[in-house]
């Protein structure tokens, strides 16, 4: 699986070729991003409470803006091009930078900063360009006529469009697209967080 991604943008020899292999690998990413929520609550420094808070809200904003994005996605079959699709191209992605983001301010620790800043740097390049590269391949100048002038993740423009592509389903975000989990997840990492930093208010 691996290997067919970096394929499709392009193999690499030597070093070079093993950092490709380790940036495409969506499994890695995925695990490494969760496993960062519990680097974050472990290592969390005493931050006053105002912080860890403002953290969380930040998070919750994420998972909600993911559980959003999640319930009009049918993958690899429709093109998601409104809703949260008509302000960037990669919603989900988006609602990973809140909830890391927030729980990087939650945790207050700077070594645990610049390790979430090194894996957005390091996988999310990669991810975009892959995911752009099999979109493009999959819905051609659908896909190119969307995405002309929309930025990836972070967005620069507000162009919204209610959802016209399907209506947006529960079921479909949580538990056909795993937000259920991931939600659950991230409730859990909060709480462990909140009680390891509790010492220092």
């Amino acid at each position: 699986m691996v290997s067919s991604r970096v394929e499709r943008i392009g193999k690499r020899d030597g070093l070079l070729g093993v950092i490709d292999r380790l940036r495409y690998h969506e499994l890695s990413r995925q695990g490494l991003g969760l496993l960062l929520l519990w680097v974050c609550a472990w290592f969390a420094e005493p931050a006053g409470e105002w912080r860890i808070v403002t953290g969380f809200v930040i998070a919750a904003i994420g998972q909600a803006w993911r559980i959003y994005a999640a319930g009009v996605i049918y993958k690899n079959k429709k093109l998601a091009s409104t809703g949260a699709y008509s302000l960037v191209r990669h919603p989900l992605y988006l609602g990973n930078f809140l909830i890391l983001g927030g729980f990087t301010l939650a945790c207050a620790n700077p070594w645990v900063i610049a390790l979430v800043a090194f894996f957005f740097l390091f996988y999310y390049p990669a991810a975009i360009r892959y995911e752009d590269h099999k979109l493009e391949k999959l819905f051609g100048d659908e896909w190119r006529e969307w995405s002309q002038g929309r930025a990836a993740m972070l967005p620069t423009s507000f162009r919204w469009r209610a959802n016209q592509d399907a209506s947006w389903d529960l079921r479909q975000s949580m538990l056909r697209n795993g937000e259920l989990v991931y939600t659950l997840f991230e409730i859990a990492a909060a709480v462990t967080l909140w009680y390891r930093a509790a010492a220092g208010f």
